[in-house]
């Protein structure tokens, strides 16, 4: 039976089927949309699909945008499931103040980074960075506990707080370049630094705390931008968040 894995961000919807809810399984059909299209899905990109046997997604984008995607997924006979956070799930301890406050969408991805990690060689701390309408930046230690984060605005959230606190800043994209000569330029390079910046220190952190190095995973649709100007070591995952929807659906099935 096909599992549908379902990310909701603040402003797009991702989604793949997979072959089976596990690790590793083939992924077999993915889309993303704007929200402001999900109440289509029904009659456009899932329409085409084979009926999923089972789904289970993250949603930051609020209750809403969730029940809008629960109409959608009428089309099928399966029970929407979503990830709520927690102190522990599949093999990661949840170390914020609060565990229920930690955005699904980061929880989710810990967990993803965990099982990658773990399948490709001894375990090792991961440094887990999100580059999306914000940048996450969550540390987390060989035994899989969480131990923080950072949030930094994304990309267009920094460019269009320049432009309304600045006069004369409404300017094109520009490009990052070491040493910028225009606005544009200088504008998107400062912005990018600033979140290298904040990634950089943190893996420096992880590493003292650790002591080895950290696993560097970069996900999200802006990740580009950020892993071509550092100088550490890093992969860059696009699924993470899919990958840690399958270990959790594939552990809430073990029990």
């Amino acid at each position: 039976m096909t599992f549908l894995a379902i990310d909701i961000g603040n402003t797009r919807l991702k989604w793949g089927q997979y072959a089976a809810p596990f690790p590793g399984a083939p992924l077999v059909a993915h889309g993303a949309v704007f929200l402001e299209t999900i109440d289509t899905l029904a009659e456009s990109e899932w329409k085409k699909l084979t009926p999923p046997g089972s789904m289970l997604g993250c949603v930051v984008a609020g209750e809403g945008i969730r029940r809008r995607v629960e109409e959608q997924l009428e089309l099928w006979d399966i029970d929407p499931r979503w990830v709520v956070s927690s102190a522990h799930a599949a093999g990661v301890s949840n170390g914020y103040d609060h565990p229920g406050r930690l955005g699904t969408d980061r929880w989710v991805a810990l967990i993803g980074a965990r099982h990658r990690v773990l399948a490709h060689g001894a375990p090792r701390p991961a440094l887990v960075v999100m580059v999306g309408t914000a940048v996450t930046v969550d540390a987390m230690d060989a035994d899989g506990n969480f131990l923080g984060g950072m949030i930094l605005p994304g990309f267009g959230v920094m460019q269009r707080a320049l432009e309304m606190s600045t006069a004369g800043l409404k300017v094109p994209t520009g490009e990052i370049v070491d040493f910028p000569t225009n606005t544009s330029d200088a504008l998107m390079t400062g912005g990018s630094s600033a979140m290298v910046g904040a990634v950089e220190r943190m893996h420096r952190k992880l590493r003292e705390r650790c002591g080895q190095d950290p696993v560097l995973l970069m996900s999200g649709g802006a990740a580009p931008k950020l892993s071509a100007i550092t100088d550490l070591k890093f992969e860059n995952v696009e699924k993470l968040v899919f990958d840690g929807l399958l270990a959790l659906q594939s552990h809430r099935l073990a029990l």
